[in-house]
């Protein structure tokens, strides 16, 4: 009975061993270093080539907690009615000059009904929504309004974070490539390493132009000021009939110019016909 129990309890205590060591394990942390070592492949001795091997996407736990800023980008669209043009242009410079904007593009156009002005500027983030209450005093009433905005946090984080797992994956060819002893190893190396300057190069291009656009809001500004006035437009009948005329003048005017730079082809052609009219006449006789 004795050996029985003694058995028993041997049994009892190993299982408790093994669930205790089996806690332990799950709450063991791997350190980044080892996590990132542990993704690296070996260069292939005997002339083989260099493997692909993969390094893990995801932060250390540490980069996971910072506080993270919100990447927004900010644009927006106005149309108005002004009843001076000038002095609503004047007033869109006083807060370009105010707020440290950038006129990007200044365009005029004007028809039979209104003469209108389109601007396109870039304003810093911070001074978005004040730079729209500047603009906005004395407008009676807005033909459009259009503010959006779009979060980009997560791409932002997304492609610097991946510019980040490429460069460690640089760095870890780079050492490669030092230990390489043969052409073999060494070419491979080498377009593992182009393939994955370009990988970086596109994605600081696109975290740029993210951070271009969080950084400057776009605002486009239409403000125009009606010809016509109680239903009778300013530009007269007579006008347009006088309009009418001098453009059928041009026109005829062009057209005649147009067969004078082509004389030598009109001259070619009627001494053909010409030609060809005597030749008939002899074959008839």
């Amino acid at each position: 009975m004795k050996t029985v129990s003694l058995f028993f309890s041997v049994i009892i205590l190993f299982f408790s061993s093994c669930k205790q060591s089996d806690a332990e394990t799950m709450d063991i942390a791997v350190p980044a270093d080892a996590y990132y070592a542990a993704a690296d492949s070996t260069v292939v001795e005997a002339g083989e080539s260099v493997k692909n091997y993969a390094v893990s996407m995801s932060l250390p736990d540490k980069a996971k907690e910072e506080a993270i800023e919100t990447k927004i980008i900010k644009s927006g669209n106005l149309r108005f009615q002004s009843d001076n043009l000038e002095e609503t242009y004047n007033q869109i410079q006083k807060a370009v000059k105010k707020y440290n904007a950038l006129i990007k593009n200044d365009s005029q156009a004007n028809n039979d009904y209104q003469f209108s002005r389109t601007i396109n500027i870039r304003i810093p983030n911070q001074h978005f929504d004040a730079f729209i209450a500047d603009i906005s005093k004395g407008v009676k009433y807005f033909d459009q309004k259009d503010i959006s905005s779009q979060d980009v946090t997560e791409e932002y984080i997304d492609v610097a974070s991946r510019i980040k797992t490429k460069k460690v994956l640089e760095a870890r060819y780079l050492e490669l490539l030092k230990k390489a002893n043969k052409v073999s190893e060494m070419l491979e190396i080498e377009r593992q390493l182009s393939e994955i300057r370009e990988e970086i190069e596109a994605k600081e291009g696109r975290l740029r132009y993210l951070q271009n656009k969080v950084s400057m809001s776009t605002l486009d500004i239409e403000f125009y000021k009606p010809i016509a006035q109680g239903g009778k437009a300013t530009v007269s009948y007579g006008g347009r009939i006088g309009n009418a005329i001098v453009s059928g003048f041009n026109g005829i005017s062009n057209f005649f110019i147009g067969l004078i730079e082509n004389w030598p082809v009109i001259v070619t052609l009627v001494v053909l016909i010409l030609l060809i009219r005597k030749r008939f006449k002899r074959k008839n006789k």
